[in-house]
């Protein structure tokens, strides 16, 4: 399945960091200001970090998690490099799936645009599903719809599942030192 519009000139997008190992504020900030340094590329808003126990392998350190809203030129599938290429300058290291890692980036939802690959699926295809996700999504855009319900209606229904997502404050990543 692959419907969209031409992501030319401008598309918002929003894309999820999240992290576990090492100065985890430090790494999102480095990501979110090397997204931003990236042509084409403009980060135009980020959530609150949130802090979540993590999914899958259970026995690792507690992740941070946030939401970035970008305005992009890129097509889906340069944004997605580019965001792997950010992930491997910060140490990222792809040993076992839900493992730990320094930092992750996840196309999460792009204006226009809805495929389903084995590379890249947008929407994000389990976003509904996760609170890390959904709860500083809200933030940026409760009335955004998955699925036909606005986020801030899916937050709502997490009941349980989203008191373990624990506000952490805000990030400032602009200013924030260099983590390499």
């Amino acid at each position: 399945m692959c419907r969209s519009k031409p992501v030319n000139p401008v598309s918002e997008v929003f894309i999820g960091l999240g992290g576990n190992l090492g100065d985890r504020e430090a790494l999102m900030a480095e990501a979110l200001r090397r997204l931003d340094a990236t042509p084409g590329v403009k980060v135009v808003a980020v959530s609150s970090l949130y802090e979540t126990k993590p999914v899958g392998l259970t026995q690792q350190p507690d992740f941070l998690n946030l939401v970035a809203k970008l305005k992009t030129e890129l097509p889906p599938y340069a944004l997605l490099n580019t965001c792997l290429r950010v992930e491997t300058e910060l140490g990222r290291e792809r040993r076992e799936r839900w493992g730990p890692r320094t930092v992750d980036l996840d196309v999460l939802w792009c204006e226009g645009v809805a495929q389903a690959d084995e590379k890249l699926t947008i929407p994000h295809p389990r976003m509904h599903e996760r609170a890390f996700v959904l709860v500083p999504l809200a933030e940026l855009a409760p009335k955004l719809k998955l699925d036909g319900v606005p986020v801030a209606e899916l937050v709502g229904a997490l009941g349980e599942e989203g008191s373990g997502v624990r506000k952490k404050g805000a990030l400032f990543w602009r200013e924030s030192k260099k983590a390499e």
